[in-house]
């Protein structure tokens, strides 16, 4: 069982799903990439971030939202997006979680963001008037905060 499920909706920018395939591996993260994506998936932007074929292996790609609703039947899934009403390290994560991040460019639509499966919108505090952070520093915020919570198991 996975330390938590990273879900990328949409993802737009190739560096960030690079670093983002980067961490689920050296976290023991599962990564869920919804498409479309703006880029293709074996584009050199991506290979550009060094990563190995593990790295790869585990990834697991979907067409679209309901088929990945439909092919993981999620028990908790938490949406994170600035229109939360909790902070982050208010939830109690568990192992099996599953965490969704929006495109870079436009956050979670409402279709997923309000969809009845979510379990709850979660936000990280910025300061005021801020847009948003970079997607792959907010996924790494939220999985280590994940694993600090389950005591960074399987860590060395």
């Amino acid at each position: 069982m996975p330390l938590c499920n990273i879900v990328l909706f949409e993802p737009e920018i190739p560096p960030n799903t690079g670093n983002i395939i980067r961490l689920a591996a050296n976290t023991g993260c599962q990564l869920h990439i919804i498409e479309p994506t703006g880029f293709n998936l074996d584009d050199k932007k991506l290979r550009r971030a060094g990563l190995d074929y593990g790295e790869w292996q585990d990834m697991q790609v979907y067409k679209n939202w309901d088929g990945f609703i439909e092919q993981t039947s999620p028990q908790r899934l938490f949406a994170i997006s600035t229109k939360g009403k909790r902070y982050y390290h208010d939830i109690e994560f568990t192992k099996n979680d599953y965490v969704v991040f929006g495109p870079e460019t436009r956050g979670l639509p409402d279709q997923v963001l309000y969809d009845n499966r979510m379990t709850e919108q979660v936000r990280i505090p910025m300061t005021e008037n801020s847009r948003s952070m970079n997607l792959s520093n907010s996924v790494a915020v939220i999985v280590y905060e994940a694993w600090r919570q389950q005591g960074f198991s399987h860590s060395i």
